[in-house]
């Protein structure tokens, strides 16, 4: 205290009160407050110490599990694997047990994913032991295979022969389908760039796979049992669109504008696609299919894996899939890769075409035929000439996405399917509008010289008429065949399928054949024919879109791609009219039924496509001699014949009315 009293002497000299002077506050506040500090921060430190001490407390059983969990990752994995085992086994075993029937098809599925399983853990564990069993017996057909292989291509070629024959002696207008596809064939040689190098085990493989799986899909009840079955809950699960699109654009909309009623499906489609190719489910698809058709017909990985993905994505997205591969593969396998592309659509537009009307079995089936018989027709227009630097190569890595989770795979799978949404609608619009300028350029034309309705449909109606009518169409069918076949490669598909789905419905709501020289419907092996011709890209806009694509990936080989597409878009188009020749030589014709029951007991106030059928039965039935009415073949002694003959009559015109 003595030092800072303040004296009489130190006022006379001058001297500052050292509490109002600065360095004094400052020597104030370090000896007043400078102990008071310490103690404060020493209580703040240990406050902190505790509360991290209590927290690693808190947390240690938490850090105890993970640890046990990290060490024990396996056991844990095979315990909870375990159980969900179980419990789906329970599950299957009440579901079976309740009704069989109706759980048929999780029977099927279960044993395929079984089947699957089991196989990848046979291989796993067992796969060199039996390789090495069976090595000897390998190298035995090996040296075998030289006159093995020709008795194989015998008997397999004789047994189509027998089966061809026996099957169109029943129906002998199949024959015309089977010329057609003959004459395609040879027709894509003629056009082939190196004749003597083609590989005609691929050009065969391809054929037969294709022929293989339209015999299962079209003849054989399983193929197509389950290919309707399919069909039908790939409706159901379109219809779940309706939840999502009612609620942003209403009811009524969707029920009335095409654009809210159609273009809806195709972003819950590109969702969902995103979503299996997030779980890696679409890479193990096509990685098995592509692996089938490789080892069948020794193309090479790459462009095998492409073709195999066209069959669910479309023509820009499938190259994705070997990217990194594109700058060295060969014109060969650009080419197929460019084929694959134009000779399938994509899963997200196959939803729309459902949704006008198509049957969804024959899009499927024409999807999934298309794939070898691309790569066949591939190799035989642009055979290989080069040294593949994949050839022999045992697989090929498929990349995953890039989405951290399973919502964000849905949210990207929606966003981009905005840009094809709004591309499909930019095209109908361009394109229905371009065609009614040309059919409005040409009718003024035409009346120039009094030629009356001249337009682009009739136009293709002449040009195209042969070519329809040899995939199998009927000759009064053929003209209408032919319009839909030019609007799908001068225009597109999307324009094609919206009119074969007016075909389709005005057969089915039972309009008249022909309304004066007007057909207003084509016969259902014509649909058939039709619906598997026009599956495909293959068209003249498509070529910018192939191009652009491809370019943006391998911008270096831009002068290759162009080289390579016209060649390519022909070989698109030969494709699906190969499939649509192969529809109409394996189709099955319906069976009416029993007539006289169906108009017995019909209800006539609305008309359907068995009423007209079996109205024209009746028709063809009455004869009218003297003035009294008779009735022949089955209508013979009918008691409602003279009825059922009236009802038609308010509906049809016929000479007998």
């Amino acid at each position: 205290m003595e030092k800072n009293q303040i004296t009489l002497d130190d006022l006379e000299k001058g001297a500052d009160n050292p509490a109002f002077s600065s360095v004094g506050e400052e020597k104030l506040c370090e000896e007043c407050d400078g102990p008071h500090d310490e103690g404060k921060e020493a209580r703040r430190g240990e406050g902190k110490g505790r509360f991290s001490s209590y927290c690693r407390k808190a947390l240690q059983p938490a850090s105890k599990a993970k640890h046990f969990c990290k060490a024990h990752a396996k056991v844990l994995r095979r315990i909870i694997l375990g159980l969900l085992g179980v419990a789906y086994l329970c599950y299957f075993i009440a579901a079976c047990w309740l009704n069989f029937q109706r759980a048929l098809a999780l029977v099927v599925m279960t044993a395929v994913v079984v089947f699957f399983a089991c196989w990848s853990l046979f291989k796993k564990h067992c796969g060199a032991k039996v390789m090495l069993l069976l090595s000897p017996a390998w190298k035995c057909f090996k040296k075998s295979w030289s006159w093995l292989k020709w008795l194989l291509w015998m008997v397999l070629l004789g047994g189509l022969i027998i089966y061809l024959v026996l099957d169109t002696c029943r129906n002998p207008e199949q024959l015309i389908s089977l010329a057609g596809f003959c004459f395609l064939v040879l027709f894509l040689f003629a056009c082939s760039k190196h004749h003597g190098a083609v590989s005609w085990r691929a050009v065969f493989w391809g054929l037969g796979l294709e022929f293989l799986f339209g015999l299962f899909v079209l003849r054989t009840t399983p193929g197509i049992q389950a290919f309707r079955w399919l069909g039908d809950q790939i409706q159901v699960f379109l219809g779940y669109t309706t939840a999502g699109s009612s609620f942003v654009f209403g009811n009524t909309l969707i029920e009335e504008v095409f654009a809210f009623q159609n273009l809806p499906i195709v972003v819950f489609f590109s969702c969902i696609m995103s979503i299996l190719y997030y779980l890696g489910v679409m890479q193990w698809i096509i990685v098995k299919i592509s692996w089938l058709l490789q080892v069948s017909m020794g193309t090479t990985p790459t462009e095998t894996l492409s073709v195999a993905g066209n069959i669910f994505v479309g023509q820009t997205e499938a190259p994705l899939l070997i990217r990194p591969y594109l700058e060295d593969m060969t014109l060969s396998e650009i080419h197929a890769v460019m084929t694959g592309g134009f000779s399938t659509i994509a899963g997200s537009v196959m939803g729309a075409y459902i949704s006008f009307g198509i049957d969804a079995a024959s899009l499927i089936a024409a999807s999934v035929m298309a794939a070898p018989c691309a790569l066949a027709m591939s190799k035989l227009i642009y055979p290989e000439v080069e040294e593949s630097k994949f050839k022999g190569k045992a697989s090929i890595r498929l990349s995953r996405g890039e989405e951290q989770n399973i919502l964000e795979a849905a949210s990207n799978g929606a966003a981009a399917s905005v840009g094809l949404v709004a591309n499909i609608a930019a095209n109908l619009i361009a394109f229905l509008a371009v065609l009614e300028f040309i059919n409005a350029a040409l009718r003024w034309f035409g009346e120039m010289v009094d030629i009356e309705g001249l337009s682009f449909q009739v136009i293709c109606s002449y040009v195209l008429m042969p070519v329809a009518f040899l995939m199998g169409a009927d000759w009064a069918d053929s003209p209408l065949v032919a319009e839909l076949l030019g609007i799908k490669i001068f225009l597109n598909e999307f324009v094609a399928y919206q009119q074969l789905s007016t075909y389709k419905k005005n057969r089915l709501s039972g309009l008249e054949e022909w309304n004066g020289s007007q057909k207003q419907w084509i016969s259902e092996r014509a649909e058939s024919i039709a619906t598997f011709a026009l599956c495909g890209f293959a068209n003249f806009s498509s070529i910018g879109i192939m191009l652009g694509g491809l370019t943006s990936m391998v911008p270096h080989r831009k002068g290759d791609l162009a080289s390579v597409v016209l060649r390519a878009l022909l070989t698109g188009i030969c494709v699906s009219m190969l499939n649509a020749c192969l529809a109409g030589l394996l189709h099955v014709p319906t069976e009416l039924g029993d007539c006289v029951t169906f108009l017995s007991t019909a209800n006539f106030s609305s008309t359907s496509y068995t009423m007209y059928m079996c109205c024209k039965q009746l028709f063809a039935s009455s004869v009218l001699e003297n003035g009294t009415l008779s009735f022949t073949g089955a209508w013979t002694g009918v008691a409602e014949s003279v009825q059922c003959l009236t009802q038609c009559c308010g509906h049809y015109n016929h000479t007998s009315c």
